[in-house]
């Protein structure tokens, strides 16, 4: 058996917070989404059953849930933020990690969906 790869993902994070450039942004909030992949060798779980032998995305959200928290201005600063402390949490484990901000209705003064920013960060 050849493994290509392996991922564990976390979609949809949601969470109401306080980014934003706009001065409004900071004291109204809005909401975000965050979508995230960690490429890592687990190939020892698939035997073991055993959580120490995987990535652990309980431990992921929570480092999400605490960036989400201390309010940056840009997505790009927050994604970057998240992908760090990421990659810091799992060590040499953690290969890469593409992580995808979304901000819902962003204030544009135009109907907009959303704006997302991605950033992969590579070991």
């Amino acid at each position: 058996m050849n493994i290509l790869e392996q991922t564990i993902s976390l979609n949809g994070l949601r969470f109401y917070a306080y980014h934003g450039v706009e001065a409004q942004e900071a004291v109204a909030g809005g909401w975000y989404r965050v979508n995230l992949t960690m490429k890592a060798d687990v190939s020892n779980a698939i035997a073991s059953d055993n959580i120490e032998d995987t990535l652990d995305y309980g431990k992921a959200a929570a480092i999400v849930k605490e960036q989400m928290e201390i309010p940056s201005k840009l997505i790009e600063h927050l994604a970057g933020k998240i992908a760090k402390k990421l990659i810091e949490c799992y060590g040499n484990r953690l290969k890469s990690v593409p992580v995808t901000v979304i901000k819902e209705n962003p204030p544009l003064g135009i109907v907009c969906d959303e704006s997302t920013f991605t950033l992969s960060l590579e070991r």
